[in-house]
């Protein structure tokens, strides 16, 4: 019987041990959508106790804790931080299968060199040892310990990026770069929407009273997060694109009948959202941007909860919306006149996995290696299996040796070793093919394979 998480966790053969602890282990990371707060590292932020910095805001661990039968009071109730700490510990042992179980195992031998088991009976020992560590470590600290070299936030492009201007003047070993992320000009139906409208209009100095306005004032802020180091966008598709889109003139009456205080149906919803990542992902493509498409993501189901706690608190799930043929004319209308940025696709949906690993073979032009990607396992998908699939997915329809890696798309500083668990996975998927007979045991080969994808690709692709 093999000894819990050791030092080969995960690692099933020997080529497997060797390409990890030989070219994986050390590698600096490269996370290029996180949902890190830009002012919690501007400021040094600290952390009063393990709690904090591990259940605040999880809504990975808020999941986890609810169906395990803990009662909401010790999740983003009023009990204290060490009873909610305790009611997790109490319950972590139930989630075997689930990645939790193993990341926070990570991330309590990483970050704090404690090899207990995280269980009720030594919840407290825990509690007591990461605490005297965490008091003297703040979110620097956490990002260089773990070898962060680049994290890129997801920032508004209304943002003044005021913290990022203060981070990239501080000695922190650590670049952090803004990420363009236009969700509150894509959601059009949202009650602050026009709100929103006039917010951008005064950062761009552009009047935006039009859709192609609207394409200006977003335009002039992609400029200004170039300018500040920015090099990729980030959109959740949560609607299902249309075939066919838009007229100039279709958008401009969509764009009216909103300013008139009227919402646009789910079909106008959709022929919207298609005009406007089209418009922009041109802008992205002047630039040499990478667009990323977060799809199949079915948000905040809950009423209830909902209004109790407000959006994004653990209530969301995969959906299983049409996808293809409108993400196929929206790439095909941006590579007619060449103007396809680099872009990534993401999949919720596991089912779709094949969709979207052979979608981006049909866009691909030689300029850049693996200029369409299929993005990383994301959220739902980010598992042992999860992560093997893809990994095995992008090998079966692509080139697994151009793949840009994981992100942590996490708000924890404590999500890191995470990279940790997703290098173990490339290295025992690539020894696997090795141990049948599927690839040569060519150790510099292999070599070149495991650091593009851990490293090298993502600091080529997306030009850092």
């Amino acid at each position: 019987m093999t000894e819990f998480m050791n030092q080969d966790f995960l690692l099933t053969t020997e080529t497997a041990r060797k390409l990890y602890h030989e070219v994986a282990a050390d590698l600096p990371i490269i996370d290029y959508h996180s949902h890190l707060q830009q002012g919690e590292i501007a400021a040094r932020k600290t952390f009063r106790n393990i709690a904090e910095l591990w259940l605040a805001g999880d809504h990975y661990k808020w999941r986890l804790m609810r169906t395990a039968g803990v009662a909401e009071e010790f999740i983003t109730g009023e009990r204290s931080d060490q009873e909610k700490f305790r009611a997790f510990c109490k319950v972590l042992p139930l989630a075997i299968g689930n990645p939790i179980h193993h990341w926070s195992h990570l991330e309590l031998r990483r970050i704090f060199n404690i090899d207990l088991l995280i269980n009720e009976a030594n919840a407290d020992a825990i509690w007591e040892q990461a605490n005297a560590r965490l008091a003297t470590m703040d979110t620097w600290s956490l990002l260089e310990q773990a070898g962060v070299e680049i994290a890129c936030t997801t920032d508004d492009p209304a943002d003044d990026l005021l913290q990022h201007a203060q981070i990239a003047s501080s000695a922190l070993k650590t670049r952090v770069l803004p990420a363009y992320r236009p969700d509150k000009a894509m959601r059009i139906n949202q009650p602050r929407f026009i709100d929103y409208l006039q917010r951008l209009g005064q950062v761009s100095s552009v009047s935006v009273t039009s859709f192609a306005s609207l394409i200006a004032a977003l335009a002039v802020r992609v400029e200004f997060f170039h300018s500040r180091g920015a090099r990729i966008s980030d959109h959740a598709v949560d609607v299902t694109l249309p075939v066919a889109g838009a007229t100039p003139a279709q958008l401009e009456a969509l764009f009216a009948k909103r300013l008139q205080g009227t919402l646009l149906t789910d079909e106008e919803n959709g022929l919207y959202l298609r005009g406007l990542l089209e418009a922009i992902g041109r802008v992205y493509a002047n630039y040499g941007w990478t667009m990323c498409l977060h799809i199949g993501a079915q948000r905040n189901n809950n009423d209830r909860m909902r209004a109790k706690l407000g959006p994004d608190t653990g209530y969301d799930s995969i959906s299983d919306m049409g996808t293809s043929a409108g993400l196929a004319s929206l790439l095909n209308a941006l590579d007619q006149d060449d103007r396809l940025p680099k872009t990534m696709l993401f999949c919720l949906n596991p089912n779709m996995n094949e969709v979207l690993s052979t979608m981006v073979g049909n866009f691909q032009d030689g300029t850049v290696a693996g200029k369409l990607q299929f993005g990383p396992a994301w959220w739902f998908n980010d598992h042992k299996e999860g992560n093997l699939q893809q990994l095995v997915g992008f090998g079966n329809h692509s080139v697994l040796g151009v793949f840009v890696g994981m992100v942590t798309d996490s708000r924890s500083f404590a999500s890191y070793p995470r990279h940790d668990y997703f290098r173990r996975l490339v290295c025992r998927q690539i020894g696997e093919w090795v141990h049948g007979g599927e690839y040569p045991n060519d150790f510099e080969a292999l070599a070149t394979i495991v650091r593009g994808i851990c490293y090298d690709n993502a600091r080529k692709y997306f030009q850092l």
